[in-house]
């Protein structure tokens, strides 16, 4: 959000007694001319910034500036507050804490329990339920590498449990759906990919640097594509998995059938991923149709119950 770019740049700048727009620009990833409008912008929202051209030159604050604490509402520092502390649930090291820190600076001490509870009113945990022990200094290790544009190596997991070697330039953490990937260029596939933590081996920082190269951020919405992937299919449930079920489908979709069942008009895209999650109902869950969905089924069934004759 440009509220947020616009905050990072007058701490950046506080930090800093010089820097560059291109150096701003690389930083958070924008035009030069979105640099200059937003420079723009803070000084005519009062913080005094002069710039000096030529090389060597950029911007800086005027010395001795000091930000007015009553720049922030307590709605600007719950929603900041709220949204640091969430990432210090996610991300370990002292940048988020100093942030954390600073921003609490800037709340009047008369209005410091009013903004406390409105922040504890609301609890973002973006931690996995279960924990994979090789997240955590993976993303340590990735977050230097991308500070210092070194080449990552590491074996990968791919689909049907392919084991493969990879070298990767890192350009970007991404955090989706509770799971932590690095997307990069992968020098064996000639291009961009995503690459989930949990399914690296044996990660490595080499001491290789690499030139970023232009690129463009990852599609993670897949709302619309997935739409048109989807069929519906019919499965009768036992309520007492009604609670799973509506992790994957809406109450809208649901149809009582007797005291004890439902049917569900459920989304389904024809994959291993999908039966597997059919599957995991277990004997609680039947498919009704289509018919080739169920005889699918059937036979997955049968090879799994074959796992167990004597």
């Amino acid at each position: 959000m440009k509220i947020d770019r616009l905050m990072s740049i007058v701490f950046v700048l506080l930090d800093k007694k010089r820097i560059s727009a291109k150096e701003l620009a690389d930083m958070f990833e924008v035009s030069l001319r979105t640099i200059y409008r937003d420079i723009d912008a803070i000084d005519l929202a009062g913080v005094p910034i002069y710039s000096t051209p030529g090389v060597g030159g950029g911007f800086e604050i005027m010395p001795n500036y000091k930000i007015d604490k009553n720049v922030f509402s307590p709605s600007d520092l719950t929603a900041i507050l709220t949204g640091l502390s969430s990432l210090t649930n996610m991300i370990k090291g002292d940048e988020l804490m100093n942030a954390l820190a600073k921003i609490k600076s800037f709340i009047p001490p008369e209005r410091a329990k009013e903004i406390e509870l409105k922040v504890n009113q609301i609890y973002v945990d973006l931690n996995s339920w279960n924990v994979n022990s090789n997240i955590q200094p993976y993303l340590e290790d990735i977050k230097t590498a991308l500070q210092s544009n070194n080449l990552t190596s590491f074996e990968y997991i791919a689909h049907h449990g392919n084991i493969t070697n990879r070298i990767v330039e890192p350009y970007q953490l991404v955090l989706k759906n509770s799971h932590w990937y690095l997307y990069g260029y992968c020098y064996q596939r000639n291009d961009f990919r995503m690459f989930k933590l949990s399914r690296m081996l044996n990660l490595q920082i080499k001491n290789e640097c690499f030139i970023r190269r232009d690129y463009q951020k990852p599609q993670l919405e897949f709302s619309e594509v997935l739409q048109t992937m989807q069929t519906k299919i019919k499965i009768r449930i036992h309520k007492c998995i009604l609670d799973r079920v509506l992790d994957y489908c809406s109450y809208d979709n649901f149809s009582p059938d007797g005291d004890d069942y439902f049917i569900v008009d459920f989304p389904f895209v024809e994959n291993d991923y999908h039966y597997d999650i059919l599957l995991s109902f277990a004997d609680k869950c039947e498919c009704l149709e289509p018919p080739h969905f169920r005889t699918n089924l059937k036979s997955k069934l049968y090879d799994t119950l074959s796992l167990y004759k004597d």
